[in-house]
């Protein structure tokens, strides 16, 4: 990424195969025990949503069979089970998953995902990645091959959720690349159209993607973007994907932005792995950016969608997956969204 404040986005592809079952009977957001794959209905019910907060009293989703799991499940069958409990503190917990199929696939993983979290009654939170020139270019690079393309994409999307409940996280950094100059008119057009057509669907709860707090800082700057990118029907914003910024830091920002924008709407935060904070300054770590794979991290907050501790934040969220890479930033780093089990087992380690 061209902006060092901003973050290596993270490429998920899921395997529908991976989404052959979930956990039965579990407590409320934990997965089942390693290599439990029954997507079996469960026995509770989630709670209806607060009004004014879609997501409120929620269980969210959590994924069977994804690669924290599979980890979970090797290092036990090799003698490594202090790791493997150690490794549960990610495993265990609801993750976003990164949807970024081509238009003729994208259709089936949505509803591969929504049909198991749906006989769970559970929320399953998805992040929809495929705004054309993606990422600027930079570390996660990809995406539609044009607006035309991506229209048909987000459609073929929508057509998935069949009326079932999702959060939607949508197209993290898009609209803060839009206010560095990387497209603009079109992206916003573009994220416009894709908020109309999710919403169209009746079911999902969308958040467009605001960037963190050190990025844009001039909020009035953000709201005008956000306002062309269509946010007034969305059902709010997203902050902090896949960065390190603390919640309290979020929350400050995330009110300020809510403030310059009509009707004050509300938003979500990514925890996953902002418990001790950024990396300060902004020089480069180790040779690479201080935003990509920084070493000493905590996972933060678990993911929530009650006690969020303000009324604007409709819940805590693990958007960026614990453990997937942000990007091949220093030699010998994976590419960005690949799992890499060593950098996962030092931040379960450091978070007791």
């Amino acid at each position: 990424m061209a902006n060092t404040v901003g973050r290596g986005a993270v490429l998920l592809v899921l395997a529908l195969s991976g989404l052959a079952g979930c956990g039965k009977d579990d407590p409320p957001e934990r997965s089942a025990a390693p290599g439990h794959r029954d997507c079996s209905p469960a026995t509770a019910a989630a709670q209806p949503a607060a009004q004014g907060n879609p997501l409120a009293g929620r269980v969210l989703f959590v994924e069977p069979g994804g690669p924290a799991t599979e980890q979970v499940e090797h290092w036990s069958s090799q003698d490594r089970a202090a790791d493997a409990t150690t490794l549960r503190r990610i495993a265990d917990r609801p993750t976003a998953l990164w949807v970024s199929d081509g238009p003729s696939t994208v259709g089936a993983r949505v509803d591969s995902v929504l049909t198991c979290a749906a006989a769970q009654k559970r929320l399953p939170v998805l992040v929809a990645y495929n705004i054309p020139h993606r990422d600027c270019g930079k570390y996660s690079s990809g995406g539609a091959a044009s607006p035309d393309e991506y229209r048909a994409w987000i459609r073929a999307f929508a057509a998935g959720v069949k009326g079932r409940p999702v959060v939607v996280i949508l197209e993290p950094d898009a609209v803060a690349h839009a206010v560095e100059g990387c497209e603009t008119s079109q992206r916003y057009e573009s994220l416009s159209d894709a908020i109309a057509v999710l919403k169209g669907t009746g079911s999902a709860a969308v958040y467009l993607d605001a960037g963190n707090p050190r990025w844009i800082t001039d909020v009035h700057q953000l709201a005008d973007a956000l306002k062309q990118a269509g946010i007034g029907k969305a059902d709010g914003f997203a902050l902090n994907v896949a960065n390190f910024y603390k919640t309290a830091e979020n929350v400050s920002y995330g009110k300020q932005l809510s403030d310059a924008l009509p009707n004050k709407p509300h938003f979500v935060i990514d925890t996953s792995r902002n418990g001790a904070g950024p990396v300060e300054g902004a020089g480069d770590v180790d040779g690479g950016p201080h935003w990509c794979n920084p070493p000493g991290r905590l996972l933060g907050n678990a993911p929530t969608t009650t006690g969020t501790g303000d009324s604007r934040v409709d819940a805590l969220l693990w958007i960026k997956r614990p453990g997937e890479s942000d990007g091949a930033c220093r030699p010998g780093e994976p590419p960005a969204g690949q799992w890499w089990p060593e950098y996962a087992l030092d931040l379960a380690q450091r978070s007791n």
